[in-house]
């Protein structure tokens, strides 16, 4: 089942949760601090203290970490399509 629930923060376009989603890390803003690591570390980790995407499409049980992490970071250096 795929949960309606929807996003607007930042540089997060609003997207439902089970649809298709790619993440992406602007390496020129990213600031390598670790939130969105610690926030969601399925999708995210700290390669060469730049944030990196281990998992593009992300599968759904981990699309709603990884929105809350892309909101939670303080340069708004993650984006999705």
């Amino acid at each position: 089942m795929i949960e309606t629930k929807s996003y607007n923060y930042y540089n997060i376009k609003t997207k439902h949760v089970g649809e298709n989603m790619n993440f992406k890390v602007n390496q020129d803003l990213c600031i390598g601090c670790g939130a969105c690591e610690e926030i969601c570390p399925e999708v995210f980790e700290l390669v060469d203290d730049k944030s990196q995407v281990k998992l593009n499409p992300v599968p759904e049980e981990f699309q709603e970490s990884a929105l809350d992490a892309g909101n939670g970071c303080p340069v708004q250096a993650i984006s999705h399509k």
